[in-house]
């Protein structure tokens, strides 16, 4: 990595660190700078302010975050939607479990009605709902999912996919799972692919699903 892009990469770190623990209002530059150990006005040459370094967290998590339910579709060419749908499931849990400090603060933020969360709902949420539902309604018209609302299946299946990473206390205390450790994608599937058969598959039947991890 080139000394430019280190610099970027650990100021990156910092903001995502102290937006998490003081929230973007609470961060000066001036604290993201020392967290990162580099001189302020480096951060003002690589993002021009605060909020275009929030912007820059905020789209480089969704670029990634989206493109995974874009691959889920594209793969409907090869593999049934069943397929399709578990891989998009797991690679976006191993996506924000590698990432869990950036998936926080970004499914935190984007709580938020602002005009930068406005924006990014337009460029990549409804991306996402559009990959979704298409994958949903391509196995319903295959007769491998039952015959649902896509709007409201997609709708859960984001919910249930993000909510560790965004109340990662919950998870904690209740199912006694921790996010960012490595069995937690295994385990949280295990949980994941029961709901999914008794709401989304045409056969209800959990140890037939015919599905395969992509690990």
């Amino acid at each position: 990595m080139e000394k430019g892009e280190n610099t970027k990469r650990k100021v990156m770190e910092a903001a995502v660190y102290l937006f998490n623990v003081k929230g973007f209002s609470g961060t000066s530059i001036r604290a993201i700078a020392d967290k990162a150990g580099v001189n302020v006005a480096l951060i003002s040459y690589y993002f021009g302010n605060k909020q275009g370094l929030l912007e820059k967290l905020m789209i480089e998590f969704l670029e990634g975050y989206t493109s995974i339910a874009e691959n889920g579709f594209l793969q409907l060419r090869n593999a049934s939607a069943k397929q399709c749908l578990y891989n998009v499931v797991e690679n976006t849990l191993k996506y924000q479990q590698q990432n869990h400090h950036h998936a926080r603060f970004v499914h935190r933020e984007v709580t938020l009605d602002s005009t930068l969360v406005r924006e990014l709902m337009m460029t990549y949420f409804m991306k996402e709902k559009h990959f979704l539902k298409a994958i949903i309604e391509a196995g319903v018209k295959q007769k491998e999912f039952r015959p649902v609302s896509s709007d409201i299946a997609a709708i859960q299946i984001r919910a249930l996919v993000t909510m560790p990473f965004s109340q990662p206390q919950y998870i904690r205390e209740v199912f006694h799972l921790t996010p960012n450790e490595n069995f937690f994608v295994k385990k949280y599937l295990d949980h994941f692919e029961k709901w999914l058969s008794e709401f989304l598959y045409k056969e209800s039947r959990y140890n037939n699903l015919d599905i395969v991890s992509t690990k």
